[in-house]
Formats: structure tokens, sequence, C-alpha cells
């Protein structure tokens, strides 16, 4: 299988704001969290994806608190924090010579959101030829309109990203089933 990360993204305070809207899988981070402690008593690498804006008035710029990792997810030393400012994490980033320097080619990915970051990372991760998992229940999206200016909930956003990425750029396993198949 070769090398094995966890690869946690954008789980910041920004999306804490009410701008968002309505948000499905509120137990995302929690997820997360139970993630992170099974790979850190494995001591497999975790590897941070943190977004950043350069507007000031952005909840992602650097000297507002919402570019702050959320308490529940906070990286501990030696884990690497990989900054980014569009959605792909691998895009103006050093994401795939630090994977293919450090032999990993299995990656789990988390974090939020469903539909834009996570799903342009996971994308992308499959095209680059990484093994791939996201993790369905360590992910969550927002409601949003689309361009006739139909509203789609959250949930629905969450699954139909979901749905587009299984089987063609990632195996997609809930939190318990991929524990499951790296507990041996």
């Amino acid at each position: 299988m070769g090398e094995i990360a966890l690869i946690i993204i954008d789980v910041q305070k920004a999306f804490d704001d009410k701008k968002w809207g309505e948000r499905n899988n509120l137990n995302a981070e929690k997820n997360i969290s139970n993630i992170l402690k099974f790979w850190r008593e494995k001591n497999w690498r975790v590897i941070y994806i943190q977004h950043m804006s350069d507007t000031p008035s952005s909840v992602f710029y650097p000297k507002n608190e919402g570019f702050e990792f959320k308490e529940m997810v906070k990286p501990i030393n030696g884990e690497v924090i990989i900054t980014k400012k569009v959605n792909s994490s691998f895009i103006g980033t050093n994401l795939e010579e630090y994977l293919r320097e450090n032999q990993i080619s299995t990656v789990v990915i988390t974090g939020l959101t469903t539909p834009h970051c996570v799903s342009t990372t996971t994308r992308m991760s499959g095209n680059l030829g990484f093994k791939t998992y996201l993790i369905s229940d360590a992910t969550a999206a927002f409601g949003m309109k689309d361009q006739n200016n139909t509203y789609y909930n959250a949930e629905t956003i969450h699954n139909v990203s979901l749905a587009t990425l299984h089987n063609e750029f990632a195996t997609v396993l809930t939190t318990e089933k991929l524990i499951n198949k790296f507990s041996n």
C-alpha cells in the first residue's frame, strides 16, 4: 500500500460564521477528531490544509479569528500545515511534492466543505494517481443556490458531491468503515 496520510482540509473557525447558512453533518468535526486520534495512535502522517485569503475583510484572512483551526482538531508539533489560496490543496502549494518525497501513495481526505475544497482536492488527488479515500461523515456542506436561483439544501449538496466523487476519484467511506479498514 505504501505510506498513508490523513489530510484535514480547512477545518477553520471561519466556517462557524452565520453567513454560510444551513449546514449538514454537524458531527463532521467530531468524526475528524476521532480519525485524528486513531491516526496519532498509529503514528501516521497528518497534513493540515489551511485556507488563507489576501483580503482583509475575509473570514479566512490570517489576522481574523476565522483563519484559526477549530480547537477539536488543532495540529500538534510535527504535523504538517500547508496554506492555500484556492480550492485545490494541490494548486500553489507543495502538497504533491511532499506526498511524493515521503512515498505517500494513499491519502484519506476530510474537512470543509464537501462541494468546494474537499471535492476539488479529492478530484486532483485521484487524477494525480494517489489512492484516495474520502470520508463522508467527516465532511460537510452548506445549502446553496444554483444559476437559476434554485435552492438546494446542505444534505442534498453534500450527497450529490459525494456521489460525483465515489468510484471515479476516490472511495467514499464512513469514519467507522475507515477505522475498521485500517485497524489491522
